[in-house]
């Protein structure tokens, strides 16, 4: 049995994939140890993992909406990832050593100077959509310059960090974690675009939910389908969209629970006696009722939504979810609707049509085998533990 160190960023779209890996290695008699902010401590020590504080440059920022990942936005996040790297390095670099590190892929970039520092391998999880030669998020759904002076002082920037972590001053294969073991992709290959290109350094597991019981539980209070709405944790500042929602679920033969997130629930006006509206919903709960998810298409949720076989109205709010809603529509698992062009016409055509869509349902059941087929945590347990004994 080995120590095992896990870090994600403070962001419930990377930290929720790996709580059930984390819990798996625990119940394998490894010691696994979690670096995360306060806000996600109490999930992941629901893992049984020994959870390790740090604090995030980001909660200086709350209020401010995220960056979006194209043109000058993306250069920002960028920017905004590498001071947070050198904030949280400055926490965990003197930590101790463990076995191994599980990081996450996209984010956590101190996974992998850490990991080079105390030279042990590592394996990365990636909670979203994977890039190679053959398909790219970049090249169809991110448009910014390469050339730009902004992009172009950021890269210097980060090879010159890289240099003095002494991981050199490939940018490119910093930011790909080819250095990695071993990437955990945490969803099917199915639901991948050229998802057979992708060779043996990538293991597409699958999701690996746990029963989150510190979200609490919700049982319906009628007899009417469940029609769950939310636009994540992240870009959900949308009061005109819930307002629509609410406005046009009068008289509907449906029960529709809200997510509201940054929108206040007691200023998007009266809620009908079918819908119910909080800031935030125990989303699994809500799921296995559930007959349609209306969803901004963000992985984790998405993810979530296939595992219970919940048809998916998509309604992206960014350039990651946009490619997930539009493979959602391509593989026949629901809808995608663009943002700015939802009415309460179409978002309740859309729901009313998946809903009752005998193709949707054969659909979902194939992608339920998928995801069965991928293994879960316990292939994710079983890569860790490969290259821990290797």
């Amino acid at each position: 049995m080995g120590t095992i160190a896990f870090f994600a960023p403070a962001a419930a779209g990377h930290v929720n994939p790996t709580l059930g890996l984390a819990a798996e290695l625990v119940s394998r008699g490894h010691r696994v140890t979690y670096a995360t902010t306060r806000e996600y401590a109490s999930r992941v020590a629901e893992t049984g993992a020994e959870v390790v504080p740090f604090t995030s440059s980001w909660e200086a920022l709350e209020g401010r909406p995220p960056p979006q990942m194209h043109g000058k936005e993306f250069v920002r996040a960028t920017r905004m990832l590498l001071d947070e790297t050198k904030a949280v390095l400055d926490q965990l670099r003197d930590g101790e050593r463990p076995d191994l590190v599980v990081h996450d892929g996209p984010m956590a970039w101190w996974g992998r100077v850490l990991a080079h520092r105390w030279d042990v391998p590592s394996v990365e999880t990636w909670p979203n959509l994977v890039g190679n030669e053959h398909w790219s998020l970049h090249l169809k759904y991110t448009t910014f310059n390469p050339f730009s002076p902004g992009f172009l002082l950021l890269l210097a920037r980060l090879a010159a960090f890289l240099r003095k972590e002494g991981l050199g001053g490939d940018v490119q294969g910093f930011m790909q974690g080819s250095r990695a073991a071993q990437r955990l992709v945490m969803l099917p290959r199915a639901f991948q675009y050229a998802g057979e290109t992708f060779g043996p350094g990538y293991r597409f597991v699958g999701p690996g939910l746990t029963a989150r019981s510190f979200q609490g539980d919700w049982q319906p209070p009628d007899d009417l389908p469940v029609v769950l709405v939310s636009l994540g944790t992240g870009y959900n500042d949308r009061p005109d969209f819930y307002r629509t929602i609410l406005k046009s679920a009068v008289d509907r033969p449906w029960r529709v629970v809200l997510a509201s997130g940054q929108a206040d629930p007691a200023a998007l006006g009266p809620v009908p006696p079918n819908v119910e509206v909080h800031r935030q919903v125990p989303q699994l709960a809500v799921l296995r009722h559930a007959r349609v998810f209306v969803t901004h298409a963000g992985m984790g949720g998405t993810m979530e939504g296939l595992h219970f076989g919940v048809p998916l109205v998509a309604v992206p709010q960014m350039a990651e979810q946009r490619a997930n809603a539009d493979r959602i529509a391509e593989l026949g698992l629901g809808r995608a609707l663009p943002p700015d062009e939802v009415t309460a016409e179409t978002l309740w055509q859309a729901i009313d049509d998946v809903a009752s869509d005998d193709r949707v349902r054969d659909r979902l059941a194939w992608m339920r085998g998928e995801i069965d087929a991928a293994g879960g945590v316990q292939a994710a347990a079983d890569e860790v533990e490969k290259v821990l004994t290797s």
